[in-house]
This record gives C-alpha cells, structure tokens and sequence, in this order.
C-alpha cells in the first residue's frame, strides 16, 4: 500500500462550522482587520473568535477556527461576482425571466402578429390594388373608351358627334398609355357625357306660370345703349318632367345646371309672347324648341339669338 494516504473529506457539519466562522469574520470585519494587521500571533485571532462563539453558547474547535481563519485569507466561501460578459449578460437575462418574460413574450406576439397582417395581408392587398389598377389604366379604360364611341357612332344623327367622340378616344387611349390616369378617366366623362346628350329628348317652353316671369328686358353693361330681350324657358322630357340641363351664362360666362333659364331673342319675339300672354293670360304658342334623340342642339322653333342668362 501507498504511504500517503488521501485526507478524508471534513465531515459536513465541520465544513459547516468554517463557513460560520468566516461569516462571523467578514461581519466583524473590525476585529479581523486589526487582529490580522496588528497582531502577528494567529492564536490571539482564534483566542478572540473563542470567546465570541462562546458568548453565542457554542464550542468550537481550533482546528475549526483555523480553519476558518486559513479559508478567509484564501477568500474561500466567498462569492467573487462573475466579470461582465455576454455571458453573464444573457445568465442574468434567463434567471430574470418571470419579470420580462410576460410583457416582451406578448410584445413578440404584436409583432408577429403586425408582421403577418402586414406581409401577409396588406403588402398582397396593395400589390392586387396596384394591378388592378394598371390592368384598368391599359385595358380597362380603353375598352370603355371604345364602346362609348361605337355607342355614339350608332346612335347619333350628326357628324359633329362622331368627329368629338374620335377625339375625345383618341386623346384618352393616348392618356392612358401615358400612365395618366386622371386624364383617361376625363375622356371617359366626356365621352359618356356626349352619349348622353344625344340620348336627351325635351321641349323648350316658356313658363307660363303666374308666379313666375315669362319674360324680361335689360340693358347690357358693355352698351348702356342697348337693350336685351330675354324669354324664360324650361326643358318638359317626354314624361312631363322638369330637367336642370347645363346653360352657359353670357354675363359671367360660368356655366351653370339649371331648371329654369332666360334665352336672349329678337325684340319681336319678345313682343309676340308678351302679347299672346295678355290676351288671356295662356300663352299658346309656348314651344320655342325641341330637342330630339340623336341630336346635339335643339332645333328652335322661334328666332333666338344664341346668349343665355342663369340669373336675373
């Protein structure tokens, strides 16, 4: 057998006596420092922790109390806190994680949940919006385009309708390839605008109401001179109602959608329904145009010289 037998590990209880003294050491750090410091005799350190612990009631044995004097010069049983590190960074992170964990886990959880509408829904809603679009601006708008135009090409009875509608298409097809929307969608108006106007069927009538003016004159504030002559019509559709159409104003040279507008006439038309109102209060012949499906302008049945009031 080897001469040099292993040193038994210190029973439990004993290790836990040098802990002890250490602790009451490190507490008492006065007494060690100046016991330490000095005084060169390590009995008079132990004679000392002797009486301290038999204050507390306790026997402890020398060899403990060196023992624990040996460990607090070694600095064994006590914590040398970790240098900072990634590493203990990330220890501290995990070992703190009931306190975080909730309010980052369901930060997490907004975010994905962003992440997914935004990347999942809106990106793939925008790019659908997008293409759409363009699908519209290159093939939608144009074939609108080209059936207003076939439309108007069918139902007019005028050239004047088809040439407007040539180049109405024309400059809209040249918008659309242009990417420019907002000038596409225009031609699109004016050309459904003109179908319209085509399809527009009314009598122009003089108002022949008591409340209201059947005519009127005025003086022009460019020629104090002269005088106006207007009559106050109305457009009646096929079905006796009353239409608000566009009408041009001459003195302001706004136009405006109206119900009841003045037109400008020669005085002896102004004098001829102004004496067919006085003879018994009618006025008879009360038809001063009509418009008709397929026609652009209305076809006058009395003299009128072309301006219009909206206000008077």
């Amino acid at each position: 057998m080897s001469d040099v037998q292993a040193k038994a590990p210190a029973p439990l209880d004993e290790v836990m006596l040098a802990m002890d003294v250490v602790d009451t050491l490190r507490h008492r750090q006065d007494l060690a420092v100046r016991e330490l410091e000095g005084v060169t005799r390590e009995q008079q350190l132990i004679d000392k922790l002797r009486e301290v612990y038999r204050h507390q009631g306790i026997e402890v044995p020398d060899h403990i109390l060196r023992e624990g004097v040996a460990a607090l010069a070694e600095s064994r049983f006590v914590y040398d806190p970790p240098t900072p590190s990634w590493r203990t960074t990330l220890a501290r992170l995990y070992v703190s994680r009931k306190r975080w964990g909730k309010p980052v886990g369901a930060l997490l959880l907004a975010l994905l949940v962003v992440a997914v509408g935004y990347f999942g829904a809106w990106r793939p809603y925008q790019s659908s919006q997008a293409e759409q679009a363009r699908i519209e601006l290159s093939e939608g708008l144009p074939a609108q385009m080209d059936m207003l135009y076939q439309t108007i090409f069918e139902e007019t009875k005028v050239q004047q309708a088809v040439v407007e509608a040539e180049v109405l298409r024309s400059r809209g097809k040249a918008f659309a390839a242009e990417g420019n929307r907002a000038g596409a969608e225009d031609a699109v108006k004016r050309l459904t605008d003109l179908r319209d106007l085509l399809r527009q069927q009314y009598t122009l009538r003089v108002i022949n109401r008591p409340d209201q003016q059947s005519g009127f004159w005025t003086f022009p504030e460019i020629n104090t001179a002269a005088t106006n002559y207007y009559i106050v019509v109305e457009a009646v559709g096929p079905d006796g109602d009353v239409l608000s159409l566009p009408v041009l104003n001459e003195e302001t040279m706004e136009t405006e959608t109206v119900s009841v507008w003045a037109i400008r006439v020669p005085e002896a038309v102004y004098n001829a329904v102004a004496a067919d109102k006085r003879d018994n209060g009618i006025i008879e012949a009360n038809e001063v145009g009509r418009k008709s499906d397929g026609f652009m302008q209305v076809e006058y049945l009395m003299p009128v010289l072309g301006g219009a009031l909206t206000r008077w």
